[in-house]
């Protein structure tokens, strides 16, 4: 029974799978609710290190305050609930090549032509034919060749609203957005999330997505196209356990 409960895993989960796909036949994916980035049940306050606390700058009485963009009033985002939009634009290249080889043979052999005499009466204790001066001989030999490359291009262009889910103690803002788009029952989400400094955002209230620290991006989707390129569970489980 032990030995079945891979298997009887592997079946069930392959149900659930089966049962969700069953249960949209002839829908589209369906969208998530618009809700709160904190309402996230893997969401949590993120804590950064921060600077001791410096007393305020004394107040010039001037109509004008430090940062603002326009006369009355900044426009960037810099409280909780404030929207900014993050550009993102990865243009990631990469070419590796390794080669190795290894090959190693070894021979060894022992023997005790001479052992005072006694060698007489090994003949009683091993095979008539044994020579005592080559009563053991191994040899072995190992040969290895690897090769590997890897060439990956990826290009990502995206702009993405996000909202400001907490503001650190330092005036950093963590910001954490999401957009879901559904064509043709597939249905392709984005997100976005990190901490920015208030001085990186721009005065159209947009922010590089290289500006972000601890940054989190994801280009997915789900739907008709996405269910035929996935391997099945079962097929999943196989590449994992077999040790071939």
């Amino acid at each position: 029974m032990t030995r079945l409960a891979p298997l009887l895993a592997a079946l069930l989960l392959a149900g659930c799978g089966t049962m969700d796909r069953l249960s949209r036949l002839g829908r589209e994916p369906d969208m998530a609710p618009i809700t709160s980035p904190t309402e996230d049940p893997l969401w949590r306050p993120v804590s950064m290190p921060m600077p001791s606390a410096q007393p305020p700058p004394p107040d010039g009485n001037s109509l004008w305050r430090p940062g603002s963009r326009t006369f009355l009033r900044d426009q960037r985002a810099a409280q909780v609930g404030d929207l900014i939009t993050v550009l993102v634009s990865i243009q990631d290249t990469a070419n590796l090549s390794n080669r190795t080889r290894r090959n190693r043979a070894n021979a060894e052999g022992m023997g005790l032509p001479r052992i005072g005499g006694l060698e007489a009466s090994l003949t009683r204790i091993l095979p008539n034919s044994i020579d005592p001066s080559r009563l053991i001989e191994a040899s072995s030999s190992s040969d290895l060749d690897g090769n590997g490359s890897i060439a990956r291009n990826e290009t990502v262009t995206l702009r993405v609203a996000a909202t400001v889910a907490q503001v650190l103690p330092n005036g950093n803002l963590v910001v954490a957005g999401r957009q879901q788009v559904r064509v043709n029952s597939e249905l392709r989400e984005m997100q976005v999330g990190g901490v920015i400094r208030p001085q990186d955002i721009a005065s159209d209230n947009t922010v590089r997505h290289d500006r972000l620290a601890e940054a989190r991006i994801a280009y997915g989707g789900r739907g008709t196209i996405t269910d035929v390129q996935r391997p099945r569970l079962g097929q999943e489980l196989m590449d994992i356990i077999l040790p071939f």
